[in-house]
């Protein structure tokens, strides 16, 4: 069973870009720098935002450790 630790390093907000190409979201990913998390064999752990990873608006960074 593989495991990594994933912790989120970086937030970045680009608000120019958000105000021209972006329809408004209500709701964004609550992550904060600092959090960590623990996923199993591939999957999303449970609690991290899915669209974390993939928000070119607010993307995050995240620092990945196998844990052996």
């Amino acid at each position: 069973m593989n495991r990594v630790k994933i912790t989120a390093i970086r937030h970045t907000v680009y608000t120019d870009l958000m105000e021209k190409y972006e329809n408004p979201i209500e709701h964004a990913c609550e992550v904060t720098e600092g959090q960590q998390w623990i996923s199993e064999n591939g999957m999303c752990p449970e609690g991290m935002c899915p669209s974390a990873c993939n928000d070119g608006f607010r993307p995050f960074s995240f620092y990945l450790e196998l844990i052996e």
